[in-house]
């Protein structure tokens, strides 16, 4: 068995990232996933015990997991990095730097073959009404949810390697897949898919210009990549308040497991789960 452990939405929190460290430490799993959304938000100020921490990922990220991995020596797990629509793209050469020193696998629309697995990684999320684009694209089509803001509108923190007018999730991941086998494939998300367990949003009877919102807000394409071309397992986060509402964190499609790992509690939500076996899996919330 080799044991997993996944985490989304972390946003910031030291105290999170302190279990998160704590619980590697202690348990020593093979891979660990991080689902995105992982930084604070750039305007506020972080803190470490009497410490402030003015760059996050240069003082406090990088230097953290550098520890992990001094504690556990050769037992140091395989982790895998995407950032999520709150995260700021400037921060990407930081990611970059630490998958240099090889403290992670930065997979920012790349994939990464290990064993009889090929880990894909995509960070990407459908239009949402926060003005931060950087990893925004239009989902299948250019259409736009009511109360949501077209990608190529508010601001980004780093010029865009692609055309925002004309990228689309679906075209990546098309692309990113291509004629892969997917029977080992493995798909780390920052968004869930549509009309699933994984992407209820508390919008309930909230209107635009009188038009009731949708309250799945996950991706059309992503849903239909999971139909269509049946992965072995894809992990997603985003919408925190998903489980609490519908009940669930996991969903079976065909032979595809799915898992979310966002929680909107101030505690770490851990999902534990084997990777050979991915039935054998548990939601960990594990306070201070």
């Amino acid at each position: 068995m080799t044991t997993c452990y996944f985490v989304s939405d972390l946003h910031g929190s030291i105290s999170r990232y302190e279990i998160l460290f704590r619980e590697i430490i202690r348990n020593k799993p093979s891979f660990v996933f991080l689902g995105g959304d992982l930084l604070p938000h750039i305007h506020r100020s972080v803190r470490f015990g009497n410490k402030e921490i003015p760059d996050f990922m240069n003082d406090y990220l990088i230097p953290g997991f550098k520890n992990v991995r001094r504690q556990l020596g050769c037992n140091y797990p395989e982790v895998f990095a995407i950032m999520g629509n709150d995260d700021h793209r400037i921060e990407e050469p930081a990611f970059l730097e630490g998958e240099k020193i090889e403290l992670w696998k930065y997979l920012n629309m790349s994939k990464f073959k290990f064993g009889p697995y090929m880990i894909y990684g995509y960070p990407f999320v459908p239009p949402t009404p926060f003005m931060l684009k950087d990893w925004e694209k239009f989902d299948v089509s250019r259409y736009v949810d009511p109360g949501c803001s077209d990608p190529t509108e508010g601001f980004r923190t780093a010029e865009p390697d692609y055309d925002p007018e004309f990228a689309t999730i679906q075209k990546d991941l098309s692309a990113l897949s291509g004629n892969d086998d997917m029977s080992k494939a493995i798909f780390l998300f920052h968004t869930p898919p549509y009309q699933s367990m994984l992407d209820r949003a508390g919008l309930d009877g909230r209107m635009v210009d009188h038009v009731p919102l949708d309250v799945h807000v996950g991706s059309i394409a992503v849903q239909r990549f999971i139909e269509e071309k049946q992965p072995w397992i894809t992990m997603h986060g985003h919408i925190h308040e998903s489980a609490r509402i519908t009940g669930e964190w996991k969903q079976l499609t065909g032979r595809t497991h799915s898992f979310s790992a966002a929680h909107d509690g101030q505690e770490l939500s851990i999902v534990k789960f084997q990777i050979d076996n991915p039935v054998d899996c548990e939601r960990l919330i594990i306070a201070e």
